[in-house]
């Protein structure tokens, strides 16, 4: 007997140290737990972090995330105010506040996903379809800063004015989707548009139109390229025949002025005597035969003609 009570002390400890191992549970700080017993929850949620104690095989601890949780949804085609069907894919942000809430309604995240799918989902749907495609892209009536006379500057001046932007219309999303998740436990922080795109068929007309915009655009800026290309050849030429006039003009004032002079000194050498007289003209006869006449040249010459005179003393006869 003495013997046998070593090992029932041993086997004792052990069953109290299983025992206590079994209905300890840690709660971290990003966690908090509901207590079920026989699967209905009891008490009230645990939201402290540290050890604490259930009965085991009777209590069951569930984990329930503490943090911000993430919701992505999944791609629809929805029909736009102005009929314009575009693909929005959302995003948004939530976390449990009532986790006793949350368990007896949803249960686990996995449940709460899919209920989040149908609310969110359905409120994006019907707030698109109560504004214009403009509105659900833009935000604000901010004017882009573009150089001055660009193509982008035009269609920045072409931008439609909008009441209700982009922020407004996801606020409105968290503002009808709100009340229907606290029902579940479940606290919506935010929601955000994460792409909007038209569909394929609609892609097609849009790029059409922005090709067309774009080069009636280019048009425009050659058309008013050449228009002033052609003032400046214009400009160009009509200063060159200004500047070749002058020219000329002056060529011609250099020119006259200086036969005045040579005139001038030819008859003031002519006047001066007979024999000056008579070797001017010897000079000058000299230099029309050497201009007008060549070895080929035959000349027919009255005897008694001035020019011949030279030619005659010449032959000496």
């Amino acid at each position: 007997m003495d013997k046998a009570k070593p090992v029932i002390i041993a086997g004792i400890v052990l069953l109290m140290i299983i025992v206590t191992v079994s209905s300890a549970y840690i709660v971290r700080e990003t966690e908090q737990v509901i207590i079920t017993q026989f699967g209905k929850p009891i008490g009230e949620p645990i939201t402290s972090p540290g050890i604490h104690f259930k009965i085991p095989g009777i209590q069951h601890a569930n984990f329930f995330d503490k943090r911000f949780l993430e919701w992505d949804g999944d791609p629809n085609q929805v029909p736009t105010k102005d009929k314009r069907f575009i693909w929005v894919d959302t995003y948004a942000r939530w976390r449990i506040k009532d986790p006793l809430l949350f368990f007896q309604r949803v249960q686990n995240e996995r449940l709460a996903q899919s209920r989040l799918d149908d609310m969110l989902d359905g409120e994006t749907r019907n707030a698109i379809a109560k504004h214009l495609l403009v509105e659900i892209v833009r935000s604000t009536n901010r004017q882009p800063e573009v150089p001055e006379g660009s193509a982008e500057g035009e269609l920045a001046a072409k931008l439609q004015e909008i009441r209700i932007g982009r922020e407004e219309i996801t606020r409105s999303i968290i503002v009808a989707a709100a009340p229907r998740t606290l029902e579940l436990g479940i606290e919506l922080l935010d929601l955000r548009f994460k792409r909007i795109n038209y569909v394929e068929e609609v892609q097609k007309k849009i790029y059409e139109r922005m090709i067309t915009e774009r080069k009636r655009i280019a048009d425009k800026f050659r058309s008013e390229g050449q228009g002033k290309a052609s003032k400046i050849i214009g400009d160009k030429e009509r200063e060159l025949k200004k500047i070749e006039s002058g020219a000329y003009r002056t060529a011609q004032e250099i020119i006259g002025k200086a036969d005045a002079e040579a005139t001038a000194i030819y008859a003031s050498a002519y006047n001066q005597n007979k024999e000056s007289r008579e070797f001017y003209r010897f000079l000058k006869t000299m230099e029309t035969y050497k201009t007008t006449l060549s070895e080929k040249d035959w000349l027919v010459l009255s005897t008694k003609g001035a020019f011949f005179k030279y030619l005659q003393d010449m032959s000496g006869k």
